[in-house]
């Protein structure tokens, strides 16, 4: 039986399964009809409110969205800690979560189309690039917010979707020299991308929970942007 949901595109906790494993995630249908699927990947700090916010406004935008909980249920707000979680993930288990997230939206009645999109702040930025490229047959559509992450390395030779990526100016992980190298390689293996970076901004200036570096301006043209990516894409 699938689950019940709230009005206004609210959603709930359900299981999913990848690879013979059993994961958790937050799942946010449209409140009216049916859509594309879009897993939306959590920074470092865990599946937390913001991010299940933003599985919300996906939803509301006419989308399924699904954040897998990398964490299994742990979260927090001390950065030291939110780095240990970090990198302690497992990097071939967070493939088969979200391959698992994919395969449980394609499942769902929900949903429209026979791929996703996959959308990733932060850590989840980098997760997302190496999801779409580990993944190529499930993902049609990958949005990198400032993505970083040591242990990711995604093997973009195998990329199919098309890629945006929203950085900040003023970002000490994701740093000029970073986005740089990435276009060129992208280019260099002929992978449609778009970058954009936004004047002024710092690390995480789309997350509306962290006054300190929000930026309301250049969060409200990101989303206008991805939002239209993926209905370009996955429509």
């Amino acid at each position: 039986m699938w689950p019940s949901f709230k009005i206004g595109g609210m959603g709930e906790m359900i299981e999913f399964s990848g690879n013979g494993k059993q994961f958790q995630g937050y799942l946010s249908p449209p409140p009216y009809g049916r859509g594309p699927g879009v897993v939306v990947i959590q920074e470092w700090w865990g599946l937390v409110g913001h991010i299940k916010d933003v599985a919300d406004r996906f939803a509301k935008e006419g989308f399924v969205a699904l954040a897998p909980d990398l964490y299994g249920g742990e979260s927090t707000t001390e950065p030291d800690d939110a780095g240990s979680m970090m990198m302690a993930l497992q990097i071939p288990e967070v493939q088969k979560q979200l391959a698992g997230a994919a395969d449980a939206l394609l499942a769902r009645p929900e949903t429209t189309g026979d791929t996703c999109g996959v959308v990733g702040f932060c850590m989840g930025g980098q997760l997302a690039l190496f999801g779409a490229a580990s993944e190529p047959g499930k993902f049609a559509a990958c949005v990198n917010f400032y993505g970083i992450h040591p242990n990711a390395d995604p093997p973009l030779e195998n990329l199919a979707a098309p890629v945006l990526g929203i950085f900040a100016e003023n970002d000490e992980y994701a740093d000029p020299a970073t986005v740089r190298a990435l276009d060129e390689t992208l280019g260099r293996l002929d992978k449609p991308h778009d970058f954009v970076t936004y004047p002024g901004t710092q690390h995480a200036f789309f997350n509306d929970q962290r006054p300190e570096v929000y930026d309301a301006q250049a969060s409200a043209d990101a989303w206008q942007r991805t939002i239209a990516f993926l209905m370009k894409h996955l429509s």
